[in-house]
C-alpha cells in the first residue's frame, strides 16, 4: 500500500501544522472535536490471529462484526473506495472503506483526515481480491486530531537525538523500538517469576535516604521542607534489604530505581533500574550458580536460544561461565606485570603511570590493581566471565575471604566488556563493618566524592545478628541492551535524560 502523503521538507512543517489546526477549528465549530466514549471490542493482532486463515468466502459468509481504534498510518484514497492502515498497540490491520458503505458524509470527512489521526471504527472482516485481510468499515469516527505530521513513512524517525527526545513519535513509527520495550517488559517479568519460584519475597524500600550508602557513587541531594531535612536519592537499596534479612526475611529481592550523579554515556544514565536480591545462608558461589541459571533461562525465554549476537559479537550463554580472579586476570592481560608485583604499591604505581592511569596518593595496592584491571582487562572480556576475589580496599560491604583477609568473597559478571552484575558474600560482622565505614568517612574527608557515609543504624542492625548471606545487583538496563542488541542505554530507556530543548 502506498502512502498518500508527499515527502515534506522541514520548512513545510509549519504550513502543515497550520492546515491541520484549521481542520481542528472546523471540528470544534461543528462540536465534534475530541469525542469520548468509544470503546473498541477488538485489537489488530487478535483479529489477525483469529481470522488469518479464513478464506474470502468464509469471511463473507460469517459476517464477523468487529470494532477497532487506533492511528491512521497510511491510506490510498480513490473516488468511491479507499484503503487505509490502522495501527493500535498490538499491530496493524488494513481498512476497506466505500462511500456507499458509510453513513452519509462520513466518507467525505475521511478524505480530509490526516495520517496520524486517531479513529474508531466498526465493520465486518473482509479479504480483498488480492488476499489481504481487512475490515470492511461501516462506521467511522475521528477521535483525536494529529496536529503535527508524522515522519515520512519509509524512513521513519531516524535522527537519534529526536528519537530519544520524542519517544512518543519514535514508538508511533518505529516497530523496532516498540519491540525493544516489549522485550524489556518480558525480561523483567521473567526475572520476577524466576525469583518468586525460588521463594524470594519481592519488597519495596525507600528511595529517599538520610544517608547515602549501599554503593560507591556520588548521590543526588534533595530537601524535605516540612522536616527541614536534607535527603539523598538512593544510589542502591542494599543496606535496607540487608536490614530485612536481620528481620527474618531470608530471601528478598527488589527491582528498583537508583540515582547516581555521574556522567552520561552509552552505558550510564543518571536514573537506572537494578535488580538486587539477598539470600540468607548462601555464599557468593551460590550467587554465581544462580546468576548463570537466570541468564541462561532468560535468553532461552526471550530469544528462544542461548546463543546471541551483540553488536556483531557472538555470545554463548549455554556454556559454563568463566571464573577468573582479579589478580589472575591482570596477569593474563598484562605481560609486563609480574605476580610478585600484584601487591607492591610502588610497582603498581609505575605500571599505572605507564598505562596513563591517574592515581591518588591515598590508594593502596587493591585500588591500584583494580584501576589496572579496568583499564586493561574488562573491555576484553566478551564471553560471560565472573571476575572474583576483589581487594578488600575497594569492597567496603563484602565479607573478607577466610583464606586471605585482604581479599573479599566478591565477583562481578562481565559480558561484552561491561559489568552486568556485582555480588558478594555479605559482611555481617558489625565491628568490621564499623571499621570499614570509618575508612570510607576518611576517604570522603580526603576528597573522595563517591565514598560512603557512616550508617550507625545499619551497624546497630548488624549488632542484632545478621545470618550469613550473599547478595547481588544486576543492571536491568545493560541486560536489556544485551538481549535486544542495543548499542546505547538510551535505546532501552523510554525517556532517557537529555538537556532541555526549546519547543516551538
Amino acid at each position: 500500500m502506498s502512502d498518500d502523503s508527499s515527502k515534506q521538507q522541514p520548512e513545510d512543517e509549519n504550513r502543515l501544522i497550520a492546515e491541520r489546526r484549521q481542520k481542528l477549528a472546523e471540528l470544534r465549530e461543528a462540536g465534534i472535536a475530541y469525542p469520548n466514549g468509544f470503546t473498541p471490542a477488538n485489537r489488530c493482532s487478535e483479529l489477525r490471529e483469529r481470522f488469518g486463515e479464513h478464506t474470502k468466502e468464509a469471511l463473507e459468509e460469517g459476517a464477523f462484526e468487529v470494532s477497532l481504534a487506533g492511528r491512521l498510518m497510511a491510506r490510498r484514497v480513490m473516488g468511491k473506495a479507499s484503503f487505509a492502515t490502522l495501527r493500535d498497540g498490538s499491530g496493524d490491520l488494513q481498512l476497506f472503506l466505500q462511500r456507499d458503505g458509510l453513513p452519509e458524509g462520513v466518507y467525505a470527512q475521511f478524505k480530509r483526515w490526516d495520517l496520524g489521526d486517531v479513529v474508531g471504527m466498526s465493520g465486518v472482516m473482509y479479504r480483498t481480491d488480492k488476499g489481504e485481510l481487512s475490515v470492511a468499515v461501516s462506521e467511522l469516527k475521528l477521535l483525536s486530531k494529529c496536529l503535527r505530521p508524522l515522519p515520512e513513512k519509509f524512513h521513519g524517525l531516524t535522527d537519534q537525538e529526536m528519537r530519544y527526545r520524542q519517544r512518543y513519535v519514535d514508538l508511533i513509527v518505529n516497530e523496532k523500538s516498540r519491540a525493544v520495550f516489549r522485550q524489556r517488559t518480558a525480561i523483567v517479568k521473567y526475572i520476577r517469576e524466576f525469583f518468586e519460584a525460588r521463594e524470594f519475597l519481592e519488597v519495596e524500600t525507600p528511595m529517599m535516604h538520610y544517608i547515602a550508602g549501599g554503593a560507591a557513587a556520588k548521590p543526588f541531594t534533595t530537601h524535605h521542607n516540612a522536616l527541614d531535612l536534607d535527603l539523598y536519592l538512593r544510589v542502591a537499596p542494599e543496606l535496607y534489604l540487608k536490614r530485612l534479612t536481620v528481620g527474618g526475611f531470608e530471601r528478598v529481592f527488589e527491582i528498583n530505581r537508583n540515582f547516581r550523579n555521574e556522567g552520561v554515556s552509552t552505558r550510564h544514565n543518571p536514573e537506572f533500574t537494578m535488580l538486587e536480591f539477598y539470600w540468607a545462608y548462601a555464599t557468593y558461589h551460590d550467587l554465581m550458580d544462580l546468576t548463570e541459571a537466570l541468564l541462561r533461562g532468560l535468553a532461552e525465554h526471550v530469544l528462544g536460544q542461548t546463543s546471541l549476537f551483540y553488536q556483531d559479537q557472538a555470545l554463548d550463554f549455554g556454556q559454563p561461565f568463566t571464573r577468573l580472579s582479579v589478580a589472575q586476570a591482570v596477569l593474563d592481560y598484562n605481560s609486563d606485570i609480574q605476580e610478585n608485583e600484584l601487591r607492591d604499591v610502588a610497582a603498581l604505581r609505575r605500571h599505572a603511570e605507564r598505562l596513563q592511569i591517574p592515581v591518588e596518593d591515598t590508594w593502596g595496592w587493591g585500588k591500584l590493581q583494580i584501576e589496572i584491571y579496568e583499564k586493561t582487562v574488562e573491555g576484553n572480556l566478551i564471553q560471560p566471565t565472573f571476575i572474583t576475589d576483589y581487594p578488600t580496599e575497594v569492597s567496603p560491604l563484602s565479607r573478607c575471604s577466610d583464606s586471605d583477609p585482604e581479599l573479599t568473597d566478591r565477583f562481578e559478571l562481565i559480558i561484552a566488556g561491561r559489568e552486568i552484575a556485582n555480588g558478594f558474600s555479605e559482611l555481617n560482622d558489625p565491628e568490621d563493618q564499623a571499621r570499614r565505614f570509618q575508612q570510607q568517612v576518611a576517604n570522603s574527608e580526603a576528597g573522595d566524592e563517591e565514598a560512603m557515609q557512616y550508617d550507625a543504624d545499619y551497624v546497630r542492625a548488624l549488632e542484632y545478628g545478621m545470618p550469613p548471606a550473599a547478595g547481588e545487583g544486576i543492571g536491568i538496563d545493560r541486560l536489556v541492551m544485551l538481549l535486544t542488541d542495543s548499542a546505547s542505554i538510551r535505546d532501552v530507556l523510554l525517556f532517557p535524560y537529555m538537556r532541555p530543548e526549546k519547543i516551538q
